[in-house]
């Protein structure tokens, strides 16, 4: 299967404004394009998260700390933690990879 950024910001904005569009699903696997502009008002995901920064540049919040991205840049968040864009330019896009199971991934000899 393939997809590309342009079949994905062709889809945005979405019918009510959405700045995502999904464009890959496989199992627990979703793979998304993410053009927020303004501002980011996304909610913490029950899966785990990959950003993988295609242009554009900011500040992230992992719900800990706060860390400068640019393009070409890759971000991890953990299922269930709260976390957000600032400062982004306005040409930001971003892929977004989440997976795993509802919670999130186990490391080796984390509880199940």
């Amino acid at each position: 299967m393939k997809t590309s950024l342009k079949e994905g910001l062709a889809r945005l904005p979405g019918p009510q404004g959405e700045r995502f569009a999904e464009l890959l699903r496989r199992g627990s696997l979703s793979v998304e394009v993410y053009a927020p502009r303004g501002h980011d008002p996304q909610q913490p995901h029950a899966q785990d998260e990959l950003y993988i920064v295609h242009s554009g540049a900011g500040v992230f919040f992992d719900g800990e700390n706060w860390v400068a991205f640019a393009a070409g840049d890759a971000l991890w968040v953990p299922a269930g933690r709260a976390h957000r864009f600032e400062q982004f330019s306005e040409d930001f896009v971003t892929w977004v990879v989440f997976y795993g199971p509802p919670g999130g991934e186990k490391q080796d000899g984390e509880n199940t």
